[in-house]
């Protein structure tokens, strides 16, 4: 909630995004008519900042740096920084020079670009973010997913936007100032959450099982996420290239301009175009392998004629089981997930009949009807719980867990690695990825990624991020933490990067996240434990045959 200034400094103006319309970053003082913002602003000379009566803090550029938090009943406020952090203490603002908005002479608003549609009218805004205002008083990211509302002002022709729990975001917009998009009256029919990306070559949904379709749901190509390319079904002709899938809006169920509908999963020879399984692999149209087999050859989804899993529980106790390299090995980095989606192993079309535990019941209740659908599409099954990392007594250095393993490292179901780790990081090294030097885990292949990076092995760690599905709403857990890393990546950010205070921070977040749930909770504070919360750890990995711990908990 913002604080009521007792008197008016500044004359509010019409326009929201305060610009410099001079190239001159250094003024005099506090008066220098060198700078002129879009409205009134206040003017912090030694810093180069200017602040706003809607709380926003700029650099002289007009690049908003941070916010300005009065303090009820005063004239003084604090400044902080976009993450919450005070970098002024104390500003006595019925002392700090104010310097006149002129709004004729800035362009507030850029104009959106191609990239930018939807299906009905909508003014643009963009301010800390890039935002679609409604008619029906709704507000949008670019990809038309909700993230508030319009209010009105009191008296004026104003209007301001608020997030979905009431908070303001942005104050004081005149939509007369802003762009209208005109609705193109396109809508995306999606089977699960996808990245969009339009330019001139086309309007694309990708999903990140690597299909591609139109906004009709046709499909048109796979997508490299390697190479950040969009090709056609030959997989050769290249249709467009992006910077970055993933960093793409992603269109989700519910979304403005979005019809969902859940995937229907055929027990039928033909693969389908997306499986609820965040790691689909397409066909390779051009492989022979791409043929579908003969109903003689297929295995069939009914839970009869489907080998079950095996029932009996991996030891914790005795030694380290004595591992048999296979060579086909190099060297990468770990990441964790667990989204509770039907693991991609568990699918008919997937599997080969080597099929990996799935569960109902919270995830724990083994299930072998093989046929029905992900719990992240509507359907019942999901990973077992049971999949979570775990260790051997008397096996300190080696640990065994589940994964989802690149296709480019001729991964597959069933398969097994071994990660050595080295000590060192991909993003950092820090001591506890140093504690990590020589130990090994021993992963099988529950996934098979076709947006897993050669040499990255994503490691099935409760608490580790939902990813781009999630399918643990249902679970009865706390807070699953950030969207990818979770509750560790909470803890560096919460902590300041911080490496010393992670497994602290790490093992109280573990412990009140899955209170409801031992197992889950086991799973997670593995990532505390064994593996040092060590985040993106490097290593080098070679394959090796499956250890029957790991068999019995497939």
């Amino acid at each position: 909630m913002k604080y009521p200034f007792l008197r008016s400094l500044l004359s509010l103006g019409t326009i929201i995004l305060a610009c410099s319309c001079s190239d001159d970053k250094s003024p005099s003082n506090g008066s220098d008519v060198s700078i002129i913002p879009c409205e009134d602003a206040w003017y912090l000379q030694e810093q180069g900042l200017l602040m706003y009566k809607d709380q926003r803090v700029t650099d002289l550029a007009g690049n908003q740096v941070g916010k300005l938090v009065p303090i009820q009943g005063t004239l003084i406020a604090i400044v902080k920084d976009m993450a919450g952090n005070t970098i002024i203490p104390q500003v006595d603002l019925a002392k700090t020079p104010v310097i006149p908005g002129d709004a004729a002479r800035c362009n507030t608003n850029p104009q959106p670009d191609a990239s930018i549609s939807t299906c009905v009218d909508a003014w643009y805004l963009v301010a800390d973010k890039k935002y679609l205002l409604y008619a029906d008083l709704t507000v949008t990211d670019e990809a038309g997913t909700q993230v508030g509302t319009i209010v009105a002002t009191s008296g004026s022709t104003l209007v301001n936007v608020v997030d979905m729990s009431g908070k303001p975001v942005v104050n004081n917009i005149d939509l007369n100032t802003l762009p209208l998009i005109h609705g193109d009256n396109v809508r995306y029919k999606i089977l699960e959450p996808a990245f969009h990306l339009k330019d001139a070559t086309g309007d694309y949904v990708i999903y990140q099982n690597t299909v591609v379709t139109m906004p009709d749901g046709t499909p048109i190509g796979y997508a490299d996420f390697t190479t950040n390319t969009i090709k056609y079904i030959d997989m050769v002709t290249v249709l467009t290239t992006t910077s970055n899938i993933l960093t793409l809006p992603i269109l989700t169920p519910g979304a403005k301009c979005v019809d969902y509908t859940a995937p229907v999963v055929s027990s039928s020879s033909q693969q389908p175009i997306v499986s609820s399984s965040s790691t689909y692999i397409p066909p390779n149209p051009n492989s022979s392998s791409a043929t579908p087999k003969s109903s003689s050859s297929k295995p069939k989804s009914s839970s009869s004629s489907a080998p079950p899993p095996s029932s009996s529980s991996a030891p914790v106790t005795g030694k380290c089981p004595t591992i048999k390299t296979k060579g086909n090995g190099g060297s990468g980095w770990a990441t964790r997930y667990w989204d509770c989606c039907k693991p991609h192993c568990s699918w008919p079309e997937h599997s080969g009949g080597n099929f990996s535990k799935q569960c109902t019941n919270k995830g724990k209740s083994a299930n072998t009807n093989w046929g029905d659908g992900s719990i992240c599409s509507g359907g019942p099954q999901m990973t077992c719980t049971s999949q979570i990392p775990f260790t051997i007594d008397g096996c300190t250095e080696m640990a065994f867990a589940f994964a989802a393993v690149p296709a480019a490292n001729g991964g597959s179901c069933g398969k097994c690695f071994q990660l050595t780790f080295t000590g060192t990081g991909k993003y950092s090294n820090d001591a506890n990825i140093k504690r990590l030097k020589g130990k090994k885990l021993i992963i099988m292949a529950t996934n098979v990624g076709g947006d897993v990076q050669q040499g990255q092995f994503d490691i099935m760690i409760p608490g580790g991020g939902v990813g781009m599905f999630n399918g643990c709403s249902s679970m009865g857990w706390g807070s699953q933490g950030a969207q990818y890393g979770g509750l560790l990546s909470d803890c560096e950010t919460e902590t300041k990067y911080a490496a010393g205070k992670y497994k602290s921070c790490l093992t109280e977040k573990c412990n009140k996240s899955f209170a409801n749930d031992e197992e889950a909770k086991k799973g997670c504070l593995f990532l505390a434990t064994w593996m040092e919360a060590a985040g993106n750890p490097n290593h080098e990995y070679v394959e090796v045959e499956c250890p029957q711990v790991l068999k019995d908990k497939y």
